[in-house]
């Protein structure tokens, strides 16, 4: 029996999608792996708060303000060490035309002999018509042969003079070099520190900068305080000194009342003593120091109230802007008095005073580095070139760390 075929039509393969699982299954795996790797990553760092920005920020301004006291000094140094350069260089240029002029006359008395010839001195002698002019003829030559050995001793002293110099001028030039290089150094310091702080500040939202300045606020209200409870107590003191002054005045008087006897020792008691004491010894001689000290403190502190206002701009000295070393040393330059450039050395001029004894024109340093000064003014009160950012201005002393006191005059 044949065998009859299969009408069933075949089954068509149908393709498995093994494919689609597949990329299902990787991007499954990918959004674990991602899970997995935000849910172990180490969480964002805390911002910091605002008492800790403005710390930070303050530092960051000291620092800049120490770091302009080292660029003040390299300036003055540099500008001090072209000066020294400049003149031994127009030093070694005169000693050097002097060597020219040694030399020219070397070869003029070399042109000399080698015209003249050397002859020995016995033939010259026998040669001479006359033995007397041969004599006179030798006195002669003596005496060239001393201004020839003179031109060159000072030949001699000319170039070991001119040889110093020119050795001074280039370790001079060196050491210029050196200063320059601190300079750079410096700026770039200053820049680096300013720049630091003025990022940190950019980074504040505006509540936050308001509660910053808040704080800034209570911190000169603090300040101020103070600054008051100073200026009571050297009112208290003063007070207290005057009294003292007058009760040793009246008791003067009266002894000299009773050891007088007569009206004439009375009269000249009363018009000589009288008068003298009471304006001599009491503001004349006890206080005629201090009185000259207030007068040149009057023109310092007029000097300092006229430039309220303008720029803090780290190392300048004016007269459109001020740095703080720079305002001082303007400023009592009014009075006649010459300031070193830096806070670190205008520290070591004068004499030094409690803060308590702060008369008005003294120079008042802050922080442990020395690297800020303002100009006292009285009542606990300060004008000085505060920071980058702000301008001349008066403020408490107490509003930075106090470092020492000085009087320059």
């Amino acid at each position: 029996m044949p065998v009859l075929a299969s009408h069933r039509k075949p089954r068509t393969k149908v393709r498995t999608t093994t494919p689609a699982v597949g990329f299902t299954t990787a991007a499954l795996a990918s959004v674990t792996l991602l899970s997995t790797q935000s849910a172990t990553a180490a969480p964002a760092e805390p911002k910091p708060a605002i008492e800790d920005v403005q710390k930070k920020v303050d530092e960051l301004y000291r620092q800049a303000g120490s770091a302009t006291q080292q660029y003040n000094r390299a300036k003055a140094a540099s500008t001090a060490q072209r000066t020294k350069v400049d003149t031994l260089l127009s030093d070694v240029a005169k000693r050097t035309e002097k060597i020219n002029e040694a030399r020219r006359e070397l070869g003029a008395f070399a042109a000399e002999q080698y015209r003249t010839g050397g002859i020995a001195p016995t033939a010259t002698f026998f040669l001479a018509d006359d033995p007397q002019a041969y004599f006179d003829q030798s006195r002669l030559m003596s005496r060239s042969t001393e201004r020839q050995q003179k031109a060159v001793d000072d030949f001699r002293t000319q170039q070991a003079a001119a040889s110093k110099k020119r050795a001074e001028a280039v370790q001079s030039l060196e050491s210029l070099t050196e200063t320059q290089t601190t300079l750079r150094s410096s700026k770039q310091k200053v820049q680096n520190k300013l720049t630091e702080a003025r990022s940190l500040l950019a980074k504040l939202t505006a509540e936050e900068k308001a509660r910053l300045a808040e704080l800034e606020r209570r911190k000169e209200a603090e300040a101020k305080e103070k600054a008051e409870k100073l200026a009571r107590r050297q009112a208290a003191e003063a007070k207290e000194r005057e009294e003292r002054e007058a009760a040793e005045k009246k008791a003067r008087e009266e002894a000299a009342k009773e050891s007088g006897g007569d009206s004439g020792s009375g009269s000249g008691s009363g018009t000589g003593t009288g008068t003298s004491p009471g304006s001599g010894t009491g503001t004349g001689t006890g206080t005629g120091a201090d009185g000259s000290y207030a007068a040149k403190a009057e023109k310092v502190l007029a000097f300092a109230r006229a430039q309220i206002g303008k720029p803090y701009v780290w190392g300048a000295s004016g007269p459109a802007s001020y740095d703080c070393s720079g305002l001082t040393q303007a400023a009592w330059r009014e009075a006649g008095v010459t300031l070193p450039r830096t806070t670190w050395d205008q520290v070591k001029v004068g004499t030094r005073v409690a803060t308590s004894d702060l008369q008005p024109g003294d120079l008042v340093f802050f922080y442990d580095d020395i690297s800020h000064v303002g100009i006292y003014k009285g009542d606990g009160m300060m004008i000085h070139a505060p920071k980058p950012g702000a301008n001349v201005r008066e403020e408490s002393i107490y509003y930075m760390p106090i470092y020492g006191s000085v009087r320059p005059a």
